[in-house]
C-alpha cells in the first residue's frame, strides 16, 4: 500500500463540519505554519496529548504557528451523540482553550488525512509549512524539535526529515 499523503504533498483541505472551539477554519494561507492534530475521545493517549498540544500552543502561538484540533473517527450512535462526546472531552481536557477544535463526522478528514498518509491511529500530528505542503506527519513527542526547523525553513530538505518520513511510511506498511 502506497502513501498518497506524505512529506512534500500539498495539504488536503480542512473539512470539519462543526467547530466546537475557535473560529471556523476555511483554508491554509501561504506564509503560515499550521499544526493539525487528529484525536478521538476513545483514545487513551489523546487527552494527555491535547494537554501537551495546549502547552506547545502557548509557547509557539506568538511565533505565528496556528493550531487546529480535529476529532475524526468518533464512535457513537449518532453524529449528535459523537459531537456531544467530543465537546465534553475538550471541556475536560482543555477547559480554557483557544485552539480551534473541529469535528468531522462525515469521514472525509479521516480518508483525506489519516488513511491517505497510512496513519492508522490517533493522536497524529501533521505540520503544514509556509508553502501549504505537509512538512511532517507523526507524534507530538518529537514535534517541538521539528517545528524549530520548519519555522526556519530547514526541515523539509534535511536528511532528518527524509529519514523520519521513510520510517513513518515503513511503519504504516507493516
Amino acid at each position: 500500500m502506497a502513501s498518497s499523503l506524505s512529506s512534500g504533498s500539498p495539504a488536503p483541505s480542512i473539512k470539519a463540519l462543526d467547530w466546537l472551539r475557535g473560529e471556523p477554519f476555511s483554508n491554509f494561507q501561504l506564509g503560515e505554519i499550521y499544526i493539525v492534530e487528529f484525536f478521538s475521545t476513545t483514545c487513551g493517549y489523546c487527552g494527555p496529548e491535547l494537554s501537551e498540544l495546549a502547552k506547545l500552543h502557548k509557547k509557539l502561538s506568538e511565533a505565528g504557528v496556528e493550531f487546529i484540533g480535529i476529532a475524526a473517527s468518533e464512535e457513537a450512535a449518532t453524529a449528535d451523540d459523537a459531537r456531544a462526546q467530543v465537546d465534553a472531552s475538550i471541556t475536560k481536557s482543555l477547559p480554557n482553550t483557544n485552539i480551534r477544535m473541529g469535528f468531522d463526522h462525515s469521514g472525509e478528514m479521516d480518508e483525506d488525512w489519516l488513511k491517505a498518509s497510512l496513519s492508522f491511529h490517533v493522536p497524529k500530528a501533521f505540520v503544514v509549512d509556509r508553502d501549504g505542503s505537509i512538512a511532517f506527519i507523526g507524534d507530538l513527542v518529537v514535534l517541538e524539535d521539528v517545528l524549530a526547523k520548519v519555522i526556519d525553513g530547514s526541515w523539509r530538505a534535511s536528511a532528518e526529515a527524509m529519514n523520519a518520513e521513510e520510517e513513518r511510511i515503513a511503519e504504516g506498511e507493516t
